[in-house]
């Protein structure tokens, strides 16, 4: 009897170290669980807060221009537009704005931090994914972006914005010789071309200027006359050290700058920084238009531009790009031999940008 009494304290004290050995263990699998949760968390909060450059703008303003010129710097990636990115952001504002279909959403059990959250997580994938190995600086390019620029930054506190802003007779002009199609223009009327223009534009600018300091303007002209100095002053917004391969951007291309023959701007920016583009809308604008031009687009006296003269000035040319510019003219066969390389490829099949 005696024995089989100490059998049984044997058996339970055997039975409250497994308790205590297997409560042990469990308490920790929960801890490591919850540890690993709040370090997913975590990671994905210090990702979302890394630093990305979102480049904007009415098209045919330079944007392929300043995402080859950053491409060209070692520490970040733009890569060609996603198309992509301001598509989902478009969506997530057509269903804000729309009582009706929010009101859906809400019902059907998806909140505004749900659907923040899955926005958030789709830009940033495309983002890491697109455009090549990783690097310190993530850049985007896709110019309506920056129709979204206040929302943008509730998803990436950390975000800069570049504006690219351009002469808005100089746009049109090009969008017409170059038959790029974009909703809410037409490659005939240059009266609705100025209107589509202006309404672009100034919602940009007032999203730009509602972010503050995490928005800089860059005005084609100076990027082209001026590239050293105003390139100086970008880098030195977006907190980037100087190199010099920014200057030099065409030498790079297919290398680390890879191009798509599917946008408009690929086989010009084949060539380093020049003049050619800046100055060829001059002669172009009816006659029509002329008189009314303050009227029809009050953004481009508002942005600083002249709507007075026939021919403006914008300023003096660097050496450096006076130099490239008769490089290229003098080596007219070569770089228009170049350019066919990189020649837009679907002639025919072309989605028009949405506004």
């Amino acid at each position: 009897m005696r024995t089989c009494n100490r059998c049984l304290c044997f058996i339970l004290f055997i039975t409250l170290i497994i308790v205590v050995v297997l409560s042990y263990l469990i308490n920790g699998v929960n801890d490591s669980l919850i540890s690993s949760d709040i370090l997913i968390k975590q990671r994905e909060c210090n990702n979302y807060s890394r630093p990305i450059i979102f480049i904007g703008g009415m098209p045919r303003s330079g944007t392929t221009l300043m995402r080859a010129i950053l491409d060209s710097h070692p520490l970040v990636r733009c890569g060609e537009e996603t198309r992509v990115v301001p598509r989902i952001l478009s969506m997530r504002s057509a269903w804000k704005k729309s009582t009706i279909e929010w009101n859906r959403l809400i019902a059907g059990g998806i909140s505004e931090n749900m659907l923040d959250s899955a926005v958030r997580a789709f830009v940033y994938e495309i983002l890491v994914q697109h455009g090549g190995p990783n690097v310190d600086i993530l850049c985007d390019k896709d110019p309506f972006v920056l129709k979204h620029a206040v929302y943008m930054t509730t998803l990436f506190p950390n975000s800069k914005y570049l504006l690219l802003i351009r002469d808005g007779r100089a746009v049109i002009h090009s969008v017409m010789m170059r038959k790029v199609t974009i909703t809410g223009f037409s490659l005939t009327d240059y009266k609705q071309n100025l209107k589509s223009w202006n309404n672009g534009i100034d919602v940009m600018v007032k999203e730009c200027t509602k972010i503050g300091k995490n928005c800089f303007s860059v005005y084609y002209e100076q990027l082209v006359l001026q590239p050293r100095v105003t390139i100086e002053n970008i880098l030195k917004f977006l907190n980037i050290p100087w190199v010099d391969s920014v200057l030099h951007h065409d030498e790079l291309i297919d290398k680390k700058i890879s191009l798509s023959k599917t946008e408009h701007s690929s086989d010009q920016v084949i060539k380093p920084i020049n003049l050619e583009a800046l100055t060829r809308w001059v002669g172009h604008v009816p006659e029509d238009v002329k008189g009314n031009i303050d009227k029809l687009a009050p953004m481009l006296k508002q942005l600083g531009y002249d709507t007075k003269s026939a021919h403006p000035t914008y300023g003096i040319a660097d050496p450096l790009v006076i130099k490239n510019t008769n490089n290229i003219q003098q080596n007219a066969s070569y770089w228009n031999q170049k350019m066919k390389q990189y020649a837009r490829k679907l002639p025919f099949q072309t989605s028009k940008k949405s506004v």
